[in-house]
């Protein structure tokens, strides 16, 4: 009996996936738990596996198109088995262009081949002798290149056989096509006075990520009523502290490592601020589950330190690390940044002093962290060069009021300012 296999919903957040590879085509034989397709989600490309046996039926979402989570993906069944009845109770009455006759391949492969001559003249003017070379042809004149890369270059009108391969063997990859810049002729004179100047611009689709970000921050900024806290916290005895700690060998802590401990110790004293608003309750949070927001070239994503606050500075930096070029290859997986109980967002290393952030739901609070600047304060009756960091506390009013964000700071402030504390 046929299978029906519905678009999963892989991410707390996903509201729809675009299928960037299929694996199998129709009348391929699978088997359970055999590789049948690559799924973008707004926060990774994640592999995409069968749970049944029997031949692939039907395709009902294209590579390089988005279909929203429960859609009709694909059907599993026996061979020549009937299918209308099922299609039919979908809403799918045509089959998609992965059904059309088995010659097509060799057709896409042609146009593949004829990518150069298909490109719009304003690229396929540029002097081909001074444009960089690449790697992506094969020895046949295809080009190697992902499903969702030939799909985005087509909507930019970009011709792959200018784009360098970042990915295996060549491969030209979606991100290669993103950030491909076409070859410009030497600039020229200056027009005339008086002479009519052009206005340009390009559309880019909006990613699986940004919507989601654009959709979950809008919901964050527009429910739940914000209100902002900052301090300022004296760094010389952190900086003294790191350098310390990073002088033996193997180790490398990071001030971002120093604040994310001392955040998950506060919380243990502030369990108010560790807290969720779900409508009809208040969940207070007895672990610590600290995300730690990763940019990368898409947008932002935050995944995840589990029990922070019973691992030390060491492990903390190396999870984070791990963690982080895991997020920038879009290789993180839900179990790695789903269940976060506050949030950190340092803008430090980019030279901001200070911010403040949206609160990531369903956190009642995220910290802002800038950057260490020397600025003149007075000590011991003195003014003398000082290290300071501005932090800024967004707080759900919901759930947290002023004075126990003002409390849990002047605890985080004490850890950071007295490092040894965060050792004991």
């Amino acid at each position: 009996m046929a299978e029906i296999i519905n678009m999963p919903k892989l991410s707390d957040t996903m509201t729809e996936g675009v299928v960037a590879e299929w694996h199998k085509k129709v009348g391929d034989t699978v088997k359970s738990g055999e590789l049948l397709a690559e799924i973008e989600t707004d926060k990774a490309t994640l592999e995409f596996e069968s749970f049944f046996d029997g031949v692939l039926l039907h395709i009902g979402v294209e590579k390089g198109k988005p279909a929203p989570v429960n859609a009709l993906l694909a059907i599993i069944g026996e061979k020549g088995e009937d299918i209308s009845g099922l299609l039919a109770s979908s809403g799918k009455s045509d089959a998609p262009a992965e059904e059309k006759k088995a010659d097509e391949p060799k057709k896409e492969e042609a146009k593949e081949v004829k990518a150069e001559e298909k490109a719009p003249a304003a690229v396929a003017s540029a002097p081909k002798t001074s444009a960089p070379a690449v790697s992506n042809v094969t020895t046949n004149g295809r080009i190697l290149a992902s499903p969702l890369a030939k799909k985005l270059a087509e909507e930019k009108g970009v011709d792959l056989s200018f784009v360098t391969g970042t990915g295996e063997g060549g491969r030209i990859t979606k991100r290669d096509v993103d950030h491909y810049v076409p070859y410009d002729a030497p600039a020229r004179p200056a027009a005339a006075s008086g002479a009519a100047m052009s206005e340009s611009f390009t559309d880019e689709p909006v990613s699986q990520m940004r919507k989601t970000i654009s959709r979950r921050l809008g919901e964050s900024k527009f429910t739940a009523p914000h209100f902002y806290l900052t301090i300022s916290l004296d760094m010389d005895n952190a900086i003294a502290a790191r350098k310390s700690m990073n002088s033996n060998e193997g180790v490398k802590v990071s001030f971002n490592d120093m604040v994310i401990k001392a955040v998950s110790m506060a919380l243990r004293k502030h369990p108010a601020i560790n807290s969720s608003w779900m409508g009809d309750v208040i969940r207070r949070n007895n672990h610590v589950h600290i995300g730690v927001a990763v940019a990368v070239e898409e947008g932002l994503l935050v995944p995840v330190i589990r029990f922070a606050d019973s691992k030390g500075l060491s492990q903390i930096g190396e999870e984070v690390k791990v963690l982080a070029q895991k997020a920038k290859d879009k290789k993180l997986q839900p179990s790695e940044w789903e269940g976060n109980t506050f949030t950190i967002s340092n803008l430090g290393m980019f030279g901001i002093e200070q911010f403040t952030a949206i609160i990531n739901s369903p956190d009642s609070c995220i910290l802002a962290v800038g950057g260490i600047s020397q600025e003149p304060v007075v000590k011991n009756g003195q003014v003398v060069p000082g290290n300071i960091m501005k932090v800024t506390l967004s707080c759900d009013h919901r759930v947290v009021d002023g004075a126990t964000g003002a409390a849990f700071l002047q605890t985080f402030k004490q850890y950071m300012e007295n490092p040894v504390m965060m050792l004991v």
